[in-house]
């Protein structure tokens, strides 16, 4: 039976030097010389001597370090080492921790978005945040099934059946992260192939009728909103790249020497790096912008701040004010724009009009042309693409 009582520890003073407060069967409380109490109790193993560190008290009560006392001993009867056998159940339960779904997403985002676009890491960030990780986030990875993540798909896909695909998608990359680094056995979203809804196929809109394009270059000229969203909607269908490449454009990506906008790898969909040959007209939207944005980083900077580029919706935003509905058009729908007029009006080869959109394109032996393939043809080809969409605005005027 035990010496201390409850009193006598909830009692006990500190003194000039640490002492221990015996509760026999070497199960000690150790008071230090500025009061604290721990739970200690001295051991010997294979010869060497011991201490097992058992709590801190008052959270750990007398009754609950006397049990911690039983169960060391039963231990030690059992040739088992109880130092060990906590630092064993320490380590599985760091284990188990890292084991979990938020923290193999998070290892897994650092691994996957280091070569991504910053507007991709933002996206998928918030699906996980939002959707994700409220509802398995806590989980063991090996513990979650498909029953639950077809539990989890199915709300996000009452709201956006491209969401729940996102979803899945981003939920199976994850777990093939884990298959990989070897805390994971399969992946559950491959046995649910087929069980969501299938988005109906919607082309993004583009004007490809010369006149009808040509009224709304007439209608951009003719808009009156921040020079940023001016330039923004004038340089958009004149050099057709995507919208989240436009907005973050940056002045420092401009070589005006070989006049061209030079956009680096971490900036585009495919990781390459990019040359968008810029023909007069874009120039002198440039220059006529530089002196109201030049001095911050962006070329087109936020209303809210020069530190953030221009919003998602800016120029979407300016298309609607003017009178041109999303069905008709979209900044994403002036590449198809481009390809069609390029093509069927202009006569451009192909691979020059796909290259300057940024898409793989490949030689006779397979292999993927580089930035500068090209360059002079596409060159030439953006003049004459910007002359031809003045020609279309001037039209568009006369009919008047």
């Amino acid at each position: 039976m035990g010496k201390l009582t409850a009193i006598a520890i909830k009692t006990a003073k500190p003194k000039d030097k640490s002492y221990k407060l015996s509760d026999g069967g070497s199960l000690y409380l150790l008071v230090t010389q500025v009061g604290q109490k721990y739970w200690r109790y001295d051991y010997s193993f294979n010869g060497k001597r011991k201490t097992l560190a058992l709590g801190v008290y008052p959270e750990v009560s007398l009754l609950q370090a006397r049990e911690a006392h039983l169960e060391a001993k039963h231990l030690l009867k059992y040739g088992e080492d109880p130092l060990h056998n906590r630092k064993v159940e320490n380590l599985s339960k760091a284990v188990a921790s890292s084991n979990t779904f938020a923290s193999i997403s998070a290892e897994w985002f650092q691994h996957h978005m280091s070569d991504k676009s910053i507007d991709h890491g933002k996206r998928t960030q918030r699906l996980l945040d939002r959707d994700i990780l409220p509802v398995i986030g806590s989980s063991r990875i090996d513990a979650i099934n498909a029953i639950e993540l077809l539990s989890l798909l199915r709300v996000v896909e009452t709201r956006s059946i491209d969401l729940a695909h996102r979803a899945k998608q981003t939920i199976s990359q994850i777990f093939k992260y884990a298959i990989l680094t070897g805390r994971a056995q399969l992946d559950p979203c491959s046995v649910l192939s087929g069980v969501l809804k299938q988005a109906p196929v919607t082309h993004r809109a583009a004007i490809t009728d010369p006149k009808r394009l040509g009224q709304l270059l007439l209608s951009i000229d003719h808009y009156w909103g921040s020079p940023s969203v001016q330039a923004a909607l004038k340089l958009s269908p004149m050099l057709f790249q995507r919208p989240g490449e436009m907005r973050m454009m940056e002045w420092s990506e401009i070589n005006w020497q070989a006049s061209r906008w030079e956009i680096p790898a971490s900036k585009m969909k495919l990781r390459h790096p990019h040359i968008v040959p810029l023909p007069s007209q874009a120039q002198k939207v440039l220059r006529d912008l530089h002196p109201i944005t030049g001095n911050g980083s962006f070329v087109f900077p936020s209303a809210r701040g020069r530190s953030r580029p221009l919003s998602e919706n800016g120029v979407r935003t300016a298309l609607r004010s003017m009178g041109f509905e999303n069905h008709e058009v979209t900044p994403h729908g002036f590449r198809a724009t481009a390809r069609t007029l390029l093509d069927e009006v202009l006569r451009f080869r192909l691979d020059l009009i796909e290259a300057q959109l940024s898409h793989t394109v490949r030689d006779s032996n397979g292999r993927a042309y580089n930035r500068t393939s090209y360059i002079e043809e596409r060159t030439e080809m953006m003049q004459v693409w910007a002359d031809y969409l003045d020609g279309l605005k001037a039209s568009a005027k006369e009919s008047l």
